[in-house]
């Protein structure tokens, strides 16, 4: 890496580690660290001069101004400097305002099912993974989708040490440094909207629905919804506007970044909920990393109600895919996107994911087994 650059993903997601293993030559210094923030705050240029023309400065986002004195290093002293953010509250403006242009911003998400064990096997949408990998993938997907890919979490293979990791993750990354970061005073109204979220995979984003549930007002509602979104914990998938209908639904989907999250909350799930968000947020961490070159997920639906799981542009092609929890899909599974690929005016992939472990398809429709995923790109 020749650019500085900052990095963004939620708490625990390997930032600090890919750095500090990357470059381990390079001074490191956290703004975790209170003596270091308050420096930081009261003499910005100070504690950029005194890290050197290279550094690792950790968790910038809890003082973004400092970025201003970055920028000054970076274009006076030819600096080189490698930044983390676990959030993009005030960050993102920020940056884009002093270091457009100057640095670039990667995103880091959790792990992808199956980064643990090696490199990518396959692409995802254009090749086969052979049928002993898809097996074994399927007997390790209720544990992934249960424990998430949390890097530490992986890292452990005894489940109650899982479990405890990921009920310290909601004690303090989840919530109370989220509180922190976006100045949120009411932990049972933020746990109130993480269960409401949990619950709500899926379906539209009414954010008069979280404050009803939450016992919040309307506005500090949509202020904790956007500051989960803003922290990488969850992210949304908006309507797609130019499908086949004159008539459709723009409004929100939420979905969690990481399925650990659901465990760690504790919070009833349907199976179908947890099999749908597993798959999409696979696959959005994979945009995330360029695998999938596109440069926003959407979903459709019509106002007639056929609804598409999840859709994007590529190559001038839309590639649009649904999602299912069964071993034998039917007819009635595979109807709107039969009805979405005949009406659309332009040329569209469309794909099933199931919980077989064959390939397969339904005329022009592929069939793609989830356990596809593990070590996919």
């Amino acid at each position: 890496m020749h650019k500085s650059c900052l990095i963004i993903g939620p708490r625990r997601s390997g930032k600090t580690t890919l750095l500090k293993q990357r470059y381990p030559a390079i001074p490191y210094a956290t703004l975790d660290d209170l003596d270091l923030l308050d420096w930081a705050k009261q003499d910005p240029k100070g504690f950029i001069s005194r890290l050197g023309d290279h550094a690792v400065i950790d968790e910038i986002q809890r003082h973004p101004l400092l970025t201003v004195a970055v920028k000054y290093a970076v274009d006076n002293q030819n600096a080189f400097f490698l930044m983390t953010g676990s959030s993009t509250i005030g960050l993102m403006d920020a940056a884009a305002d002093t270091l457009a242009g100057r640095i670039e911003i990667i995103s880091l998400p959790t792990a992808c099912w199956g980064e643990n064990q090696g490199e990518p096997t396959h692409s995802i949408f254009h090749e086969t993974a052979g049928l002993p990998q898809i097996r074994e993938a399927n007997r390790c997907l209720e544990d992934a989708i249960t424990y998430g890919q949390f890097p530490e979490v992986l890292s452990v293979t005894d489940l109650e040490e899982k479990k405890n990791l990921l009920t310290n993750y909601k004690n303090t990354y989840f919530t109370r440094d989220l509180m922190q970061l976006s100045n949120i005073e009411n932990l049972d109204g933020l746990l109130a909207v993480f269960h409401h979220i949990n619950r709500s995979i899926g379906s539209h984003l009414e954010i008069s629905n979280f404050a009803r549930e939450s016992a919040l007002s309307h506005p500090t509602a949509k202020k904790y919804l956007n500051a989960l979104q803003q922290t990488q914990l969850t992210f949304r998938l908006y309507g797609y506007q130019y499908g086949p209908a004159k008539r459709f639904v723009k409004a929100a989907k939420i979905y969690v970044a990481d399925t650990g999250i659901f465990s760690s909350f504790n919070s009833p799930v349907s199976q179908g909920q947890r099999i749908e968000n597993f798959v999409i947020a696979e696959l959005e961490k994979r945009r995330k990393l360029g695998f999938i070159k596109t440069d926003q997920f959407y979903y459709y639906k019509s106002t007639g109600g056929s609804e598409i799981d999840l859709v994007f542009e590529k190559d001038h092609t839309l590639y649009a895919i649904e999602i299912k929890n069964t071993r034998r899909p039917g007819p009635r599974d595979f109807r709107n996107l039969r009805q979405f690929m005949l009406q659309s005016e332009r040329p569209v992939k469309g794909f099933l994911f199931y919980s077989g472990d064959a390939y397969d398809r339904y005329g022009d429709i592929c069939l793609i087994p989830i356990g596809a995923l593990y070590r996919g790109c």
